[in-house]
C-alpha cells in the first residue's frame, strides 16, 4: 500500500527518507543497499544513524538482512527526553545533529541530547556552523525561548574525535508559516577560529589572514579564537575557521574550513585555511538568498510542517541535495513547492541564479505534545 509506505533503492540520501519516515510515520524500505560494493550493506554511522533515531523514539520497529542490504524502518512515537549518544567516527556530530534539528520540535517531552565524538570535520556542517545559522533560522519558525540551546563541551578533531556536545529544544504543537524574501544587506561578520592540541597562535595567524580579505568589504568584524585545552581539546590536534555574515533582516550566511586530518593529506598552512575560508564565504554572500546552502533542507521541512497557509522564502541556488529533499517531501508529505527562478543578468553568466520557494503547509500538528 503506498498509502501507508515507500520502498527505495540504494544507499544515498539515507537520513532525509528516514527523518521524514519518522514524521510521517510512514514506513520505509531501502532495498540494494550498496549491492554491488566489495563492502556490501549499511556502514557503521548510518547503523549509529538508526541508533539514534531508535533512542528518540518509542516502539521503532528496524530489520536489517544479514549481509545489511535491505532496511525495513517502520517509525514509532516521536518521545525525545534525555538522551546520549556515541556518535561514529566516520562522521562528524553535525550529521547527527542535522537529523535532530528537523525533529526535536515535534517531539513529545523536549529533547536534551549529549551527542559524543568528531565536532568538526571536512564532510559535514560543524556544530559551530549549526548552532550560528540553524539556531536564529529555528526561531524564524516560532521554536525559539529558553530551552533552544546548542553548546560544545569538548571539541573533538578527526580522526581520534572525544568532543562533546550538547543540544536541547522546546516542544512545538505547530510551526508559523514564514515569509522570508529579502536577505537585506551585510552588516557584520562573526567568526570562531578553534585550535586543539596544536599552538594557540595557530589560531591567531588564521584571524589574520581571513581578515586581510574581509577588512576590504566590511569594518564590523570580530573572530573570536576558542584554543581548548587537556580533556576539553578531544584526542587529535587540528584547527579551523567558521564565519558567520549577519544581515539586516536577520539573515545568517555561513562558510567553514578545517585541517586536514592526522595523517591524512598534505598539511595546510593555517594562513591558506584562513584566507580560503573568507573567499567561500563571499563566495556564499553572493549565492544570497534568505538561508545559506547548508540549512535549505531545514527550511523547507519547517515550511512543509506549517499551518496551513503560505509559506515564501528566498533561496541562492539549490544544492543536489536540496532537489531531492524536494522530491522527497513530494513523496511523504504529498506538498509540492512553487519555484519561481529570479536571475539577475550577472547572475545568469556564472550560471548561479536565486530561486523563490512558495508553499502551502501540510497544518501538521505535533499530537504527542502534553498540552499543560
Amino acid at each position: 500500500m503506498a498509502s501507508q509506505g515507500l520502498t527505495y533503492e540504494g544507499c544515498n540520501f539515507f537520513r532525509q527518507r528516514l527523518i521524514l519516515s519518522t514524521l510521517t510515520g510512514k514506513w520505509v524500505k531501502i532495498k540494494n543497499i550498496r549491492s554491488s560494493d566489495d563492502n556490501p550493506g549499511l556502514q557503521d554511522f548510518e547503523a549509529s544513524f538508526i541508533r539514534l533515531l531508535d533512542k528518540v523514539t518509542n516502539g521503532t520497529r528496524i530489520e536489517i538482512n544479514q549481509t545489511g542490504t535491505v532496511l525495513f524502518y517502520q517509525p514509532g512515537l516521536l518521545y525525545g527526553g534525555t538522551v546520549e549518544h556515541d556518535c561514529n567516527m566516520q562522521r562528524s556530530v553535525g550529521y547527527y545533529l542535522e537529523a535532530l534539528l528537523m525533529l526535536a520540535p515535534f517531539v513529545k517531552s523536549p529533547l536534551r541530547a549529549t551527542l559524543m565524538g568528531v565536532t568538526n570535520d571536512q564532510r559535514d556542517p560543524s556544530v559551530d556552523t549549526l548552532k550560528a545559522t540553524s539556531i536564529p533560522l529555528m526561531k524564524h519558525f516560532g521554536l525559539d525561548g529558553e530551552g533552544l540551546e546548542l553548546k560544545i563541551a569538548k571539541r573533538g578533531m578527526p580522526p581520534g574525535g572525544g568532543g562533546e556536545v550538547f543540544f536541547t529544544c522546546p516542544v512545538r504543537r505547530t510551526v508559523r508559516p514564514i515569509q522570508l524574501t529579502d536577505p537585506g544587506k551585510i552588516k557584520r561578520i562573526r567568526g570562531t577560529a578553534y585550535s586543539v592540541r596544536v599552538s594557540p597562535q595557530m589560531a591567531n595567524r588564521i584571524v589574520d589572514s581571513a581578515r586581510n580579505i574581509l577588512n576590504k568589504f566590511i569594518p564590523d568584524i570580530y573572530i573570536h579564537t576558542d584554543h581548548m585545552k587537556g580533556t576539553n581539546a578531544g584526542k587529535s590536534p587540528g584547527f579551523g575557521l567558521t564565519l558567520v555574515a549577519e544581515t539586516t533582516n536577520g539573515t545568517f550566511l555561513s562558510a567553514e574550513l578545517v585541517s586536514n586530518p592526522q595523517g591524512q593529506g598534505s598539511p595546510m598552512l593555517p594562513e591558506d585555511l584562513g584566507r580560503n575560508c573568507a573567499k567561500l564565504l563571499l563566495e556564499e554572500i553572493y549565492r544570497g538568498g534568505c538561508v545559506d546552502s547548508t540549512n535549505q533542507s531545514l527550511a523547507l521541512l519547517y515550511m512543509t510542517l506549517g499551518q496551513q497557509d503560505v509559506s515564501k522564502a528566498l533561496l541562492g541556488p539549490l544544492s543536489s541535495y536540496t532537489i531531492e529533499f524536494l522530491r522527497h517531501i513530494r513523496d511523504f508529505f504529498q506538498i509540492m513547492f512553487k519555484i519561481e527562478t529570479q536571475m539577475p543578468e550577472e547572475d545568469s553568466r556564472r550560471g548561479g541564479s536565486k530561486v523563490l520557494v512558495t508553499c502551502v503547509g501540510a497544518g501538521f500538528a505535533n499530537i504527542s505534545k502534553t498540552l499543560k
